[in-house]
């Protein structure tokens, strides 16, 4: 009797389930010892995280510069990844010295006129209910009451910021701090990585067993192959619908291209959402301006958007991931649900890496069997 109930696969898995129960409740009661390692991984996690984004875009680059040769000097991969460091400080230091007086400039200048263009959106939501008044089911729709209701909305918000910044002072100089932090850690880590980053994976295969190690330095190539494609195609991808869009909006006369373009580029990492995310903050200015400008804003958009989906996306990031949309849209929705941005940002290529996991093993598995199969058809021949 007791030997059925110890074969039961039933009471098996119960079992599995109780102890499991047990150990996660235990882990609740006891949260104070995790309480340091938690805050241990979050305090690593940004710094480690753009070390990794960083390495995974500069890394073919200085593959690039070590392939130079001049005379019989080659250049070592040390002195490459100085002269990387070297390029990225300059940018940085232009950037910093071009970039962020006017973005700046710009983002005062907007914080003051968003009165302006709430009453601007007010008084159109007005004169949209008293042409819409001559409709019966329509009538009791008030829009200047929704009108009065995102301006007091948006004020609020705008007093709670304010109060925030001047009240919590110790937010503020915490958030300095683990900038930073960052700031300081990020380089460094990169360095290292760019540096020494290529002889992971043969200290990595010292510690496997011989049987499998080929198959987990493959597996763990494509891994890396998969997100250095998805980190550099996006970066591209940003670049190019950030400048084009800033170059569009200047043309056509948006005010704030410069902070609007960058702000679409910047939305377009995630997929599909992004680029209505982007045009949005763009098409709420132009109606300041009028519907002409609203006009040309969305014309702007849809052609830097339908050259990039077209051009640059196929091109850079290709069939890589080979995602179908409607799983992309899901993951969106899940990963945006537990994680907010980072996860919708974060969500992809997670999935992707998780994807190239689980086919890989799926194919050894797959040949393995085959091999299997065959060996006994070949011992009776």
């Amino acid at each position: 009797m007791f030997d059925q109930y110890r074969r039961s696969k039933l009471l098996f898995w119960s079992l599995e389930i109780l102890i499991a129960a047990t150990l996660i409740w235990v882990c609740t009661k006891i949260d104070f010892l995790f309480s340091p390692i938690a805050t241990f991984f979050n305090t690593i996690f940004m710094p480690i995280l753009l070390a990794g984004v960083l390495f995974y875009l500069l890394n073919p680059v200085v593959k690039l510069i070590q392939k130079v040769k001049i005379g019989k000097w080659h250049i070592s991969r040390t002195w490459a990844v100085a002269l990387i460091f070297i390029l990225f400080a300059a940018i940085l230091a232009g950037g910093i010295v071009w970039l962020i007086p006017r973005l700046i400039q710009q983002v005062s200048t907007l914080v003051n006129n968003v009165p302006n263009i709430v009453k601007i959106i007010q008084t159109g939501l007005a004169d949209i209910n008293d042409k819409l008044s001559s409709y019966t089911w329509l009538k009791n729709v008030d829009f200047s009451k929704y009108g009065d209701q995102i301006e007091k909305n948006l004020a609020s918000y705008a007093q709670k910021f304010m109060t925030g910044l001047t009240s919590s002072v110790g937010t503020v100089v915490g958030m300095a701090t683990s900038v930073t932090v960052v700031a300081v850690t990020v380089p460094v880590m990169l360095f290292y990585m760019l540096k020494d980053g290529h002889k992971l994976v043969p200290s990595i295969k010292k510690f496997l067993p011989d049987r499998h190690a080929d198959q987990i330095i493959d597996l763990l190539n494509k891994m890396s192959h998969t997100l250095s494609r998805y980190i550099g195609g996006q970066m591209i991808e940003i670049l190019f619908v950030g400048t084009f869009t800033s170059i569009g909006f200047s043309l056509v006369g948006e005010k704030y291209a410069l902070l609007l373009g960058i702000f679409a580029g910047m939305c377009n990492i995630i997929p599909y959402v992004g680029p209505y995310i982007g045009v949005l903050p763009a098409v709420i200015v132009a109606i300041e301006s009028g519907l002409t400008q609203v006009i040309l804003v969305l014309v702007v958009t849809v052609i830097v958007q339908q050259v990039d989906g077209n051009f640059i996306y196929p091109n850079v990031i290709g069939r890589t991931l080979n995602i179908h949309p409607l799983t992309i849209i899901i993951i969106l929705l899940v990963a945006g649900n537990i994680a907010g941005l980072f996860g919708m940002i974060l969500g992809v290529p997670l999935y992707a890496v998780v994807k190239t996991v689980v086919e890989f093993i799926y194919n050894i598995f797959h040949l393995q069997r085959e091999q299997k199969e065959k060996t006994p058809a070949d011992s009776a021949k």
